[in-house]
């Protein structure tokens, strides 16, 4: 578990340099169906990086989930005598 926060922080430390290094850049225009619009390279670099958070998040979530119930339903092994 602590090697999985320590990626985790790490990651996090990656995303804010690589942000802050671009955060002199120009606007960036987003365009997905009807909707448009301009937001700066930072919002979209940690917009990008929350919504893969995210969408992990939920699969595996869902995965443990899953498996929880599965070992529920499991039957109890009695030791041999």
């Amino acid at each position: 578990m602590r090697a999985f926060f320590g990626v985790g922080f790490l990651l996090v430390i990656i995303v804010a340099i690589f942000a802050v290094q671009n955060s002199d850049a120009p606007p960036v225009m987003m365009k997905f169906l009807i909707w448009k619009f301009e937001t700066s390279l930072v919002y979209t670099i940690f917009g990008a990086v929350v919504l893969g958070i995210l969408l992990t998040l939920s699969f595996w979530i869902g995965k443990a989930i899953r498996a929880s119930i599965r070992k529920k339903e499991l039957p109890k092994e009695t030791p041999p005598a």
